[in-house]
């Protein structure tokens, strides 16, 4: 289903083909995380033309085949209008595309939805952030073949816990900081 709305997300910002869209999430929308393959495209584009959500002219290229060119109808408008004023419901997943997802492109509806959306995430992220780093094994470990160092194992762990740690210490802080700029633009406080 998210692939349904980053299509019709690209479309509300212009018309394009199926190789189009591809080349737009290989290249400026592959931050969104969210990466598929060209099957795929026409897949989708075939279900929401089916659907009455997405429509398409055919766009003459000389020397090449004609290319489909699909737009948003009123019906791929409004569902996608739905979805985007829709709650937001964080993933456990902490790098889920989802966030990303509602965010860049429920988020330009208005800064209003894109607010919701990142005070949605940040307070599930804040609930499940730990106080400090934890242990896979907080009691002793008990290594099972002779190559392993109990105090390297102890210390290789910790560090792989403190990077994922950090990485969700800087999500929220990158959080905190959007949050900041949209309650300046809509003037909250």
């Amino acid at each position: 289903m998210q692939l349904d709305y980053v299509i019709l997300g690209v479309l509300t910002l212009r018309r394009l083909s199926g190789y189009d869209l591809r080349r737009w999430m290989a290249g400026p929308g592959r931050f969104i995380g969210y990466d598929v393959q060209l099957p795929q495209i026409y897949r989708k584009l075939a279900r929401l033309v089916e659907d009455g959500k997405v429509t398409f002219d055919i766009d003459p290229r000389e020397g090449r085949p004609d290319a489909k060119v699909y737009r948003l109808t009123e019906e791929g408008r409004q569902a996608f209008l739905a979805w985007a004023r829709s709650p937001f419901e964080p993933s456990p997943r902490p790098r889920d595309p989802e966030f990303t997802l509602r965010f860049v492109f429920a988020g330009q509806v208005s800064p209003e939805i894109a607010l919701d959306i990142v005070n949605t995430e940040l307070a599930y992220r804040v609930a499940q952030r730990p106080a400090v780093p934890s242990l896979p094994f907080p009691d002793k470990y008990e290594p099972q073949i002779p190559e392993l160092d109990e105090v390297w194992i102890e210390e290789v762990h910790t560090m792989a816990h403190e990077r994922g740690y950090s990485h969700g210490a800087s999500y929220i802080a990158w959080l905190e900081l959007v949050k900041a700029r949209l309650e300046r633009r809509l003037g909250v406080r």
